[in-house]
């Protein structure tokens, strides 16, 4: 039987992993790409790129989705969509919204995976040498949630 998650549940979710499918839109046509993220709770959510076409697709369409799901089996799985609203990050926001982005997904993996990592390329393949990193946020306007549960 599927049902909706509540509020709580579906923010859970969204807390408790850090690997997504980001969708946004790009000349009219949508796109989903898989990206790490933090959410802090409440109702932002942390993320970094390189520069390109997803960071240019979102400057100009700034609605997105963030869509999480943990699938045990075909009659176990659980699924959130978290839509909102792009915000690129700069100077000290950009620096503060990274450290907790790094602190949080290290957090999460000891807690679930039980390994202690120290650096961010080593749960995330997005910082190159000689490359700043696009920091932005998406604050969330709605989260939407369903499991099944046989």
């Amino acid at each position: 039987m599927i049902k909706n998650l509540s509020q709580k549940e579906s923010a859970d979710l969204l807390a408790n992993n850090y690997i997504g499918y980001l969708g946004y839109i790009y000349k009219d046509c949508p796109f989903i790409v898989p990206i790490t993220y933090f959410f802090d709770g409440k109702n932002t959510i942390i993320l970094y790129s390189s520069e390109g076409h997803k960071t240019a697709a979102m400057r100009k369409n700034q609605r997105v989705s963030l869509q999480v799901s943990e699938i045990k089996n075909i009659d176990n799985w659980d699924s959130v969509l978290a839509h909102g609203v792009f915000e690129e990050l700069s100077g000290n926001d950009a620096k503060r919204s990274l450290h907790e982005f790094a602190t949080g997904i290290k957090h999460l993996i000891l807690t679930k995976e039980e390994k202690n990592l120290h650096f961010i390329g080593e749960f995330s393949s997005k910082i190159y040498k000689d490359e700043i990193p696009v920091i932005f946020k998406i604050t969330i306007d709605e989260i939407t949630g369903k499991n099944r549960i046989h």
